[in-house]
């Protein structure tokens, strides 16, 4: 991501910046890079703190401005704002793509009775459904599974094809585990 940050009617201020990069970090998971922001800072008759992002990456241009008393709060009210942004635009592209049930495929997932698979003898099945594995890319794997709050998540490779497992380390990381081609 590239930021660019100009101040107006104001002294520079690393803390600042370095504030307002972190946040930006936050709208990184809805785009794809390469990532272009500019950051405005100004004050207007010193009591007005305006904040204005512009952000341009692969097709997506949005712009978003706040003004409060205090130019932290102004920096966090216009992260909000893109965020909602992104996300509202994020959810049309998921909306108005094909049913992705088509292209993906079918699982079964059951769930067995601890006790049962310790006797070895006839296995209880507790819980069986069915689900799709949607083509997505692991980028797409990871913001579903941040966004549902799973664990972890099976998925169809939009690249390759195969079937792929996304899920959460211990450790807070990500592993993924995917098939190994003979």
């Amino acid at each position: 991501m590239q930021v660019a940050m100009t101040f107006r009617h104001m002294e520079q201020s690393d803390a600042l910046k370095a504030y307002a990069e972190e946040k930006l970090e936050r709208v990184t998971k809805y785009i794809d890079d390469p990532i272009n922001v500019q950051v405005y800072f100004s004050v207007e008759k010193k009591i007005r703190h305006i904040v204005e992002i512009v952000i341009n990456s692969k097709g997506i241009s949005t712009k978003a401005s706040d003004a409060t008393h205090d130019m932290y709060a102004s920096v966090d009210a216009v992260i909000d704002k893109i965020e909602r942004q992104l996300a509202r635009y994020k959810e049309k592209l998921k909306a108005h793509k094909p049913n992705g049930d088509e292209h993906g495929r079918q699982l079964s997932k059951k769930i067995f009775e601890a006790d049962s698979i310790e006797a070895s003898s006839g296995s209880v099945i507790i819980k069986t459904s069915t689900e799709t594995a949607k083509p997505m890319s692991v980028e797409e794997a990871v913001m579903q599974m941040d966004l549902l709050h799973k664990d972890f998540i099976i998925f169809t490779d939009a690249d390759s094809s195969e079937i792929n497992v996304l899920y959460r380390r211990k450790d807070g990381n990500f592993g993924l585990i995917q098939p190994q081609r003979a």
